[in-house]
């Protein structure tokens, strides 16, 4: 029995979110890599006591890494059971870290919040992610 007969037809869908997520985090991290250069912050030194806009750029970044674990649980455990509807999930998701990090790239940290739709996206797959669990144990 192979993988592609112990997965959902629609999967393909949740493997081209992933993909979008990975370009997502590559973009964010060159960024990162960018303002190092520009603003002259060495690793591995994390934040610039000088320059807040490389704090602005990094924190984008950081923020997502640490956002990054918990959705791509909640997406797969959705996706195995929604996976068109966890992959729309997902994708908005994805979207919104990148307008949430050009909000930050502006220098105001007050418009990360840009991106503050991407809690449909993670909100959902948590929801679909409770819905599966639910299902599993016979509830619903």
């Amino acid at each position: 029995m192979g993988v592609l007969s112990v997965l959902p037809s629609d999967f393909g869908y949740v493997i081209f979110t992933y993909l979008y997520s990975w370009v997502m985090l590559a973009y964010l991290a060159i960024k990162v890599g960018l303002a190092r250069k520009k603003y002259d912050v060495k690793y591995p030194t994390m934040y610039s006591e000088k320059d807040q806009m490389f704090n602005c750029i990094q924190r984008a970044h950081q923020n997502t890494l640490e956002l990054y674990p918990q959705w791509l649980v909640f997406q797969t455990i959705a996706a195995l059971v929604y996976p068109l509807t966890a992959s729309v999930l997902g994708a908005i998701w994805v979207t919104s870290r990148f307008t949430y990090a050009w909000g930050y790239y502006t220098g105001d940290p007050s418009k990360r919040l840009n991106g503050a739709y991407g809690y449909i996206g993670s909100l959902g797959v948590i929801a679909l992610s409770v819905c599966v669990a639910l299902q599993l144990l016979g509830v619903i």
